[in-house]
């Protein structure tokens, strides 16, 4: 009996393989989607793992300079004489590579699984070799020595410290590692090394959490993309239900017991979900791997990370995949098999059963619409945190969706009753009543175009306020970068003799409020005056500023410490002042305080500026004449054009990852309505069968399924507006703010939602022109049968 059932049930397949493909199809698509991103998520973790174990960055006190980046050898010499046991490590860049010397007598333990013994043994054969991973060898363009070595994090070489400084030309460190046994009675930090400071493991920079955020954001729009495929899988699961109602009756009939019917259709359904699944994982991994360059850029360029090139194949992502696939299907099938298990036995061959029943769901998603909605309103007003923000997010996206079927039957209510001629009376009410087999896949474009909406409008009024704090910041028109104090004395006097205005900058390593903050000196003068743009500020902020009696600090200090314009904020144990503005400081995680020139200099007299902001009318001529007359390498000079294009090359990559899965998930909502438009068409040939005897031509009845289609992505998209506006609010304002401490002003950009708009159109027309097309070459017998059953 069980084998002759699951042929039964498997014949439903073999006679509807569209429908087949469409089940298939959208959970494949939404597992690929997601693994996609866990994939990439899961192989930017491993290199932040591999990159620590490496360099035992956060594992170990360093001492690093208090201005610059460079320590003299000497001081080293002196604190090791001293009694201070520290290891020498020197980094830069070469050829795109981040090279790192590191002393193989003295390091603590070994560098990820390379030993120190092997530099040694590769020191005494005077070969100078460069360790590098497989992928970094692969694509290093410069002529170096390599050994290869998988233990080494991704675009990070490991050599001998000499071979680096003969490599990188230069003869000091970068900073000195502070072993964990030190001997009793060794002398203070101050009386040894004064222009040096202690930075303690806790606080050096954690690639992991500054970049949590924007895995976080990946993670977001993988769920949102597989939310949208997965309607896909329950509008096909519905469906397939409905035309098996008779089947189902049938079987029942012949004396099958429920609970065993019940448990074949599972099982059937869930082999064909694991299918679909696997094949999503292969798609996945093939996503994760177009995509993985531009999230390796993004990464690169706004925290300094580096992640592998190459994509593996990892227990955590795959698996997540699959489980989370075959948890949403299980989920989509549940309420149908509920629905089977608590109805009559001959139920199911009434159609009015089943829309009972539909009617009944229909009211559950209204009210669950309503809760989820206010459970939004009440986290916009009283939630805090990150978590926070994301639960309101899926409140407010799966809310919209759930109640897209009420407010969309609302307007085709009042289409109808406005519309004078029967045709249209029929089309409006026809549209209505096809809304329980559209619904879930008219969710799906309702949460991919909001979505859209949404997230163009964040990277837009991002990338006008980044333009603009560009220009705010980047208002010399020149930057130079000197060696020494000399250097330094001699370039302000040039500026001073020419009557150039100079901003000399300096800025510090410390701790305020309880947080790593970095103290910065200005020279208050026009530049700041007449650039500098608050978000709030007392009268004459500079004024305050210059005399030494207030600071400005950014956004993200001012929110995480919870102050704001007025409050007072302990600069060290010396000094407290007061704020006399906030500005924003966009793109940056870490707190700032501003403050006068003269007042830093009191603070820490024994520092000397070592970079200079320049104005100047005729910056190339000023470039030429610094380099003629006071020895400046060129390299050392920067103009404001190449910062700004550097910095807008870094934020246009930063969006490619997100602009794609928007892509991705328009494609998915409109392949979804394409499955659910034909698997839809057998099921409507009874009900249009008496249109066409009364006339309408099959070529009218096609065109009008097309306008349908057109006119209900209209309706969508009409809805996509509000939800999207409010989804870029949310996200500008609440997970912006908790994720990086800045909140973003919002911009409003009717143009491109118009395309975003077409655009959802042209995809309806797309999935409708198939089935219209199938209904316009319909033998006339096909619609004459439907008479003859007797329907």
């Amino acid at each position: 009996m069980i084998g002759a059932c699951f042929s039964a049930l498997l014949s439903h397949w073999r006679r509807n393989p569209i429908q087949l493909f469409a089940y298939l199809a959208g959970l494949a698509l939404a597992t690929a989607l997601w693994s996609g991103v866990q994939a990439i998520n899961a192989e930017a973790r491993a290199s932040y793992d591999n990159a620590a174990a490496t360099l035992g960055e956060g594992q170990f006190d360093q001492l690093v300079p208090r201005q610059g980046s460079r320590i003299p050898q000497e001081t080293y010499i002196t604190l090791r004489r001293a009694g201070w046991l520290v290891s020498p490590v020197i980094e830069g860049r070469l050829h795109g590579l981040r090279i790192i010397g590191v002393d193989p007598v003295t390091t603590p333990g070994g560098l990820g699984g390379l030993q120190p013994e092997r530099l040694l043994t590769v020191g005494a054969a005077g070969a100078e070799q460069v360790f590098v991973n497989p992928q970094t060898a692969e694509r290093l363009q410069a002529d170096l020595t390599v050994t290869v070595d998988a233990s080494i994090a991704p675009g990070i070489g490991i050599a001998d410290i000499g071979t680096v400084q003969t490599l990188l030309n230069r003869n000091d460190l970068s900073r000195l590692i502070v072993l964990p046994d030190q001997p009793l009675g060794r002398p203070d930090l101050s009386s040894v090394a004064p222009e040096l400071r202690l930075q303690a493991a806790a606080q050096g920079a954690d690639i992991g959490q500054l970049t949590d955020s924007f895995h976080l954001n990946l993670t977001a729009f993988g769920l949102l993309s597989f939310a949208v495929g997965l309607f896909i899988v329950h509008s096909t699961i519905g469906l397939a239900f409905e035309q098996r109602r008779g089947m189902i009756r049938t079987l029942r009939s012949l004396g099958v017991p429920l609970r065993l019917l019940l448990t074949m259709i599972a099982v059937e359904m869930m082999t064909l979900a694991a299918i679909g699944a696997a094949l999503g994982v292969i798609a996945g991994y093939l996503i994760a791997a177009l995509l993985l360059p531009d999230v390796a850029a993004t990464l690169r360029g706004l925290y300094g990370a580096e992640i592998s090139g190459k994509l593996h194949i990892r227990v955590e992502w795959w698996l997540s995949g699959l489980l989370i696939a075959l948890l949403g299907t299980a989920i989509a099938l549940a309420g149908r098999i509920w629905q089977i298990s608590h109805m009559p036995l001959l139920a199911s061959v009434r159609p009015r059963a089943w829309v009972m029943a539909s009617a009944a769901r229909f009211r559950f998603q209204t009210q669950g619409a309503m809760v989820l909605l206010g459970a939004a309103l009440l986290l916009a007003i009283f939630g805090k945190g990150l978590i926070a923000g994301f639960a309101l997010l899926g409140c407010l996206l799966i809310g919209a969706a759930l109640a897209l079927p009420v407010v969309t039957a609302l307007m085709l209510s009042i289409c109808e009753t406005r519309a004078r001629a029967p045709l249209w009376q029929w089309f409006w009410a026809d549209t209505r009543q096809q809304l329980p087999g559209l619904s879930l896949a008219l969710m799906a474009l309702l949460l991919a175009v909001a979505a859209n909406i949404g997230v163009s409008t964040m990277v837009s009024s991002f990338r006008l306020t980044f333009i603009g704090f560009l220009d705010q910041r980047l208002a010399p028109e020149l930057f130079v970068q000197v060696e020494t104090a000399e250097e330094s004395a001699a370039l302000l006097s040039y500026l001073d003799a020419k009557a150039i205005e100079a901003l000399p900058l300096m800025s510090v390593q410390t701790r305020i409020t309880g947080r790593p903050t970095e103290l910065y000196s200005v020279r208050v003068g026009p530049t700041y005056r007449d650039n500098w743009v608050f978000l709030a500020a007392v009268t004459q902020p500079w004024d305050a500023v210059a005399a030494g009696q207030a600071v400005v600090v950014n956004e993200q200090l001012a929110r995480r410490a919870g102050l704001w314009v007025g409050d007072d904020v302990e600069i060290d144990a010396r000094l407290t002042l007061p704020i006399a503005a906030v500005v924003g400081d966009y793109g940056n995680p870490n707190g700032q305080v501003v403050i006068a020139q003269s007042l830093f200099e009191r603070l820490h007299p024994s520092l000397v500026p070592l970079r200079f902001g320049i104005r100047s009318a005729d910056p190339a001529a000023l470039r030429q004449d610094l380099t003629q007359a006071l020895g400046i390498a060129p390299n050392a000079i920067t103009d404001q054009a190449a910062i700004k294009a550097l910095s807008m090359q870094v934020f246009e990559r930063t969006f490619t990852v997100t602009a794609a899965l928007n892509a991705l998930t328009l494609m998915v909502a409109g392949f979804a309505i394409l499955m659910s438009l034909l698997t839809l068409a057998d099921l409507r040939v009874p009900q249009l069968a008496p249109v066409w005897a009364l006339g309408l031509t099959r070529r009218m009845l096609g065109w009008l399924e097309v306008l349908r289609a057109v006119a209900l992505a209209t309706l969508v998209f009409l809805c996509a507006v509000p939800l999207g506006l409010a989804l870029a609010w949310v996200l500008l304002s609440i997970i912006n703010v908790e994720a990086f401490g800045w909140q973003l002003p919002m911009y409003l950009f009717p143009v491109e939602y118009f395309w975003l708009g077409t655009y959802a159109l042209i995809a309806a027309v797309l999935a409708a022109l198939w089935p219209a097309m199938r209904l316009m070459r319909k033998p006339p017998s096909a619609l004459l049968k439907v008479f003859a059953n007797e329907r």
